[in-house]
């Protein structure tokens, strides 16, 4: 899911490097073809040594770029993924290093790395506004995480620089378990190439990334023979039940899990009054799952007085007319609330961040022309990524920064358990079998109150089901949205938060 980067404010360093391109070697001769693996892409590393303040303490660190192939049995390169990672130096191996990656899937790890944790951020407008046109300033971030830990940020294939080879099958990456195979592999040959193995190990991701996160690890831990222990999982804007993504026609878990999102932004913009954001939410949960689910799943036997009432609460809960809801047969969808809410001004409100407000063409329609919240920030993101990228690394490539790629239409969603058609997909179960066989392994969950693309309740419905241990779990919640690091405040909440995390191993 997603944000963006700013700016350009190269620090001093020596600059490192192997091969100046992705350059492939020539074919072997004819006669040896069928005894050699096919050439391979050289690999590109590239790297600077940097210094910066993390946490109130003074850090020297190594910043590498660099390029991992994956080849298939017979040798031949079939992806090249690239990495980021800040690893402070002297390398110290009893230090935790932290693996990250973003979700969509198809979002590069952009909204992470210059957004939240790493050295450098981008500086976007904190208060839900617009970010505009460039410049876009590149500033130094004392909410990175560097001071705990070490930081490796992975773009999986299709994402970021990363990239599939000419005649590499899509199918054999772009899918649950194919994805989750190929972050699992780029994380062991981090670890065997850096000497980190015996490191206390994170691995962490925001939107469908919590998704890779519940995949990787079943990769990781799930197997005798590629046993590697985990000590966190760090899931932030979580995604891992989809039945309460979508509403569609007689799915009505996607009304209930919405309904405190809708609470909380209609309070935002003065809709509904209530003492706080967290008092009108924890009304919410409670009608949500009482009155306002035993309504929708009596469906047409529903009593007249029942309904009454509960379109009642709904309207003060949503700062929606009962007679909106009435025709909505109390069933509003998210599309439909970002236009209604504030038809009356003449504005909608954003997916990602329902603080922000966008205007539509015009102001007749159900749903909104786009998001506001990703509009208003995305170029930022992406000029940030490239400038720190190329000019500060020195990463040289041709190829396009893919901070959105189009490979979420080509996704493999089924498990591959060979139980026949899938069409309640829950990831939550790997999660828990994980810390049942993982007695060491602590989850920490970060959600945002104005999230509609991965809504907080769902987060709690998901990880609060049966075979999940519920006393290794850390909630906390953010007063902004899906990356609820844009806001100042919530981003250096957040580093605090997962700080502290990381230190009470």
């Amino acid at each position: 899911m997603n944000a963006r980067f700013l700016g350009l404010l190269a620090a001093a360093g020596t600059l490192v490097l192997t091969s100046p391109t992705l350059a492939l070697a020539q074919d072997a001769p004819r006669m040896e073809a069928a005894a050699k693996p096919a050439a391979s892409p050289e690999p590109q590393v590239r790297a600077r040594d940097l210094t910066g303040t993390f946490g109130g303490q003074r850090i020297a660190y190594k910043a590498t770029i660099a390029d991992t192939i994956l080849t298939d049995e017979a040798g031949k390169p079939e992806a090249v993924i690239v990495t980021t990672s800040y690893v402070k130096t002297p390398a110290d191996p009893s230090r935790p290093v932290f693996f990250l990656y973003n979700g969509g899937p198809g979002s590069g790890s952009v909204w992470l790395q210059m957004g939240a944790f790493g050295p450098k951020r981008v500086a976007i407008p904190s208060d839900a506004k617009d970010d505009g046109a460039p410049p876009y300033p590149l500033l130094d971030n004392p909410d990175s995480l560097l001071d705990v830990a070490d930081l490796v940020f992975i773009d999986p294939p299709g994402t970021g620089f990363s990239y599939l080879t000419d005649g590499t099958d899509p199918k054999k990456y772009y899918g649950l378990r194919q994805d989750a195979r190929a972050v699992a592999q780029v994380i062991r040959r981090w670890l065997a190439d850096n000497g980190r193995w015996s490191s206390p190990k994170y691995l962490g991701g925001e939107s469908y990334g919590t998704s890779r996160t519940a995949m990787v690890v079943d990769e990781l831990e799930g197997s005798t023979y590629n046993d590697v222990g985990l000590n966190g999982l760090i899931l932030i804007s979580t995604i891992l039940d989809f039945a309460g993504r979508e509403p569609t026609p007689g799915n009505e878990l996607a009304y209930i899990v919405n309904l405190p999102n809708m609470a909380a932004a209609a309070h935002y913009h003065g809709k509904v009054e209530a003492p706080s954001v967290e008092a009108i939410v924890a009304e919410a949960r409670a009608f949500a799952i009482g009155p306002f689910a035993t309504a929708l799943l009596k469906g047409e036997e529903l009593p007249a007085e029942e309904r009454a009432a509960v379109r009642k609460e709904l309207a003060r809960l949503t700062g929606l007319s009962e007679t909106y809801l009435d025709q909505a047969n109390l069933r509003v969808t998210d599309q439909r609330f970002y236009k209604e809410l504030l038809r009356d001004r003449g504005l909608t409100i954003g997916r990602l961040d329902a603080r922000y407000t966008g205007k539509d063409y015009d102001n007749a329609g159900e749903m909104p022309d786009d998001d506001p919240s990703f509009y208003g920030i995305d170029a930022g993101y992406t000029a940030a990524i490239n400038i720190w990228s190329r000019e500060t690394l020195g990463y040289r490539t041709d190829r396009h920064y893919q901070a959105i790629g189009n490979v979420g239409g080509q996704w493999d969603w089924s498990l591959g358990t060979g139980w026949g058609r899938q069409a309640y997909l829950n990831i939550a179960p790997m999660i828990g079998q994980a810390m049942r066989q993982n007695s060491g392994l602590r989850l920490f969950n970060a959600q945002g109150y104005y999230d509609f693309a991965t809504p907080f309740f769902g987060a709690e419905y998901s990880l609060k089901r049966p075979g999940i241990p519920q006393d290794r779990i850390t909630w906390k919640y953010y007063d902004a949205g899906h990356m609820m690091y844009v806001r100042d405040e919530d981003r250096a909440k957040l580093s605090a938060d997962i700080r502290a995390f990381i230190r009470a191993r």
